[in-house]
């Protein structure tokens, strides 16, 4: 019988927090995630601590803005494994959202459209109870304020 072979540990480094559904709460949810960030070793200023912080505001002014359900929180959780940090915020709205069609005029609803072009991936997901949960993912090794 032959020995197994070793396998390398894999370190996976989670951040969890509850914030208000206000603007103070969207600000202190990614001024937290970059300090956060800065903590694991990606200090502020660095391409991907401005992506993660781009990434944040959107998702928590989104979470504020349209997933708001009067007397309920949203949650961010970041997630560090290996090459990637996720992204993830959960609201208890059940309205998931999608990519406006492009609207040169519009003086919103560039969020998700700004996501998608920072984020490696992103999507949708149902969580435990109600509402979705919102994620993106961001490579580490990100060379340029943009994810990919």
């Amino acid at each position: 019988m032959s020995p197994t072979p070793a396998q390398e540990a894999v370190t996976v480094r989670t951040f969890a927090q509850r914030f208000s559904a206000t603007r103070r709460g969207a600000r202190l949810a990614r001024r937290l995630a970059v300090h956060q960030l800065d903590q694991w070793g990606h200090p502020y200023g660095t391409p991907l601590s401005e992506a993660v912080a781009l990434v944040v505001a959107e998702l928590a002014a989104n979470a504020v803005l349209h997933g708001r359900v009067p007397g309920r929180d949203f949650e961010l959780r970041l997630h560090h494994k290996e090459s990637t940090v996720r992204i993830e915020v959960s609201d208890t709205h059940p309205a998931h959202p999608k990519l406006p069609p492009p609207d040169p005029t519009a003086e919103g609803g560039r969020g998700l459209l700004l996501i998608e072009a920072v984020a490696t991936r992103w999507g949708t997901s149902p969580r435990n109870g109600p509402g979705k949960t919102v994620w993106a993912e961001c490579a580490t090794h990100a060379v340029s304020p943009v994810c990919r």
